[in-house]
């Protein structure tokens, strides 16, 4: 079809993330590191007179496309209008990514690089436009790239969603801990969904090493491929998959 742009929307992994303060305002500053993965939506984008959204592929079910979503309000910051359609291979609210992924390619393809005012519609939309692997910082508007190193990754995603709202504000109740080396929010997204305590627990002992949660939840990952624990885990998607360079 004439005019349209086709883009990968790669998946976001937070392999690390420390909570390094809070702003006057309520804002969490972030340390973290982040890559992008092989699992990636799919976008076609077609310039319009006005803007449209339409959502299909496995991971489609409760994917809102009016004004909320993130790739809408991308347009909007671009001052842009086109039809877009996305196909959803990356988990929703799992903490992948997958939304801000999907705006961000709006945004590239818009050639909007306004990090600073792209993370203020979604904190992981800046990192996205970047890829690759980097360090993020601030809210997420700032974006250091690092060296890519290729991760073999096994993400297993349990049945569950967990707020990331409701985790930094548990983390505040709690004293801001810092206990977990690898990831400051993980005690807070247990109080606030203690199932993941549960899916940690079977997830260690299928795999035998414990595994790391992604942000705020609710995706684990293990590093290697685990192909061979999906049976022990019923109920949770299983993804075998790779980091990818920018």
């Amino acid at each position: 079809m004439s005019g349209v742009t086709r883009l990968l929307a790669p998946a976001k992994l937070t392999i690390a993330l420390q909570v390094a303060g809070v702003r006057a305002d309520g804002y969490h500053l972030i340390f973290a590191e982040m890559a992008s993965l092989d699992l990636c939506d799919s976008v076609e984008i077609t310039e319009a007179d006005t803007s449209s959204l339409t959502v299909d592929g496995p991971y489609a079910d409760g994917v809102p496309t009016d004004d909320s979503n993130l790739v809408m309000k991308a347009l909007r910051l671009a001052g842009r209008t086109a039809r877009v359609q996305v196909t959803k291979n990356v988990p929703n609210g799992g903490g992948l990514g997958g939304g801000s992924s999907d705006a961000a390619a709006v945004l590239r393809w818009a050639g909007y690089t306004d990090l600073r005012a792209a993370s203020l519609v979604g904190a992981d939309i800046p990192f996205c436009m970047v890829g690759g692997r980097a360090v993020v910082m601030g809210i997420g508007e700032d974006v250091q790239p690092l060296p890519f190193m290729k991760r073999d990754i096994t993400l297993v995603i349990p049945p569950l969603h967990v707020s990331t709202p409701a985790v930094y504000k548990k983390w505040d109740e709690m004293g801001g801990p810092r206990t977990h080396p690898v990831n400051h929010l993980t005690d807070a997204a247990i109080e606030v969904e203690p199932l993941l305590a549960q899916w940690r627990q079977r997830i260690a002992e299928a795999a035998g090493e414990e595994p790391v949660l992604a942000g705020s939840g609710a995706t684990w990952f293990l590093q290697g491929h685990h192909p061979g624990i999906a049976p022990a885990l019923p109920g949770a998607s299983v993804i075998t998959t790779n980091t990818r360079p920018a």
